[in-house]
């Protein structure tokens, strides 16, 4: 039987809190117990297991992550709108990393939940439209959410592993990383012919 006012998104958001503490691979379903104070059994009227406790994860830290990105590039275009997604990518990337590496890994997602996530799908408007602003068109607007989603998750996982140990500040770099892909986005290569979209 279910505990009382314990629900799936208390369980994920104890899951979620916990995989910021001690990275995503190291979550077990005994641990979110303990923090919750419940019997591990009590978990399991509301996740059906482990795998399905990060799919859940992955889908708060995926709307979360959107509605920042959302917040933070209303009203804006071209530079001021690449440096505020970009911004809000890495600063929730860094203050939450459990939850953000749950989004960039392979994690088999109950389909249902899926569906009814806007996170997502939201974050893949957000990030065409931005690009737009730069005129892009298929299949150069496919390769720029490519290039982009490397240089924001590159950075971002060499940073919060420490891999930037240059006396130069990572921000002034990040800085300098944002300006150039800018140039690079307004001078975008022309296709090449004969090239598959």
């Amino acid at each position: 039987m279910a505990r009382a006012g314990l629900t799936a998104e208390r369980v994920t958001v104890a899951g979620a809190e916990l995989a910021d503490e001690v990275g995503l691979d190291r979550v077990t379903m005994s641990q979110v117990a303990r923090r919750l104070g419940v019997k591990d059994a009590s978990l399991y009227a509301h996740v059906r297991n482990l795998e399905d406790l990060r799919g859940r994860i992955a889908l708060l830290a995926a709307d979360e992550k959107t509605l920042r990105i959302a917040q933070a590039t209303a009203g804006r275009a071209g530079k001021d709108a690449l440096v505020a997604f970009a911004d809000a990518w890495r600063e929730y990337a860094l203050e939450h990393p459990g939850r953000y590496t749950a989004t960039q890994t392979p994690i088999r997602i109950d389909p249902e939940l899926a569906a009814r996530a806007p996170g997502p799908r939201r974050a893949v408007e957000l990030t065409y439209g931005m690009l737009r602003g730069y005129a892009l068109t298929e299949p150069d607007l496919t390769d720029a959410v490519r290039l982009l989603r490397s240089t924001f998750h590159g950075f971002v996982a060499l940073e919060a592993a420490g891999g930037f140990a240059h006396e130069r500040s990572p921000q002034l770099s990040w800085i300098r990383t944002l300006d150039a892909l800018h140039t690079l986005l307004e001078h975008w290569p022309q296709t090449r012919e004969g090239d598959p979209s």
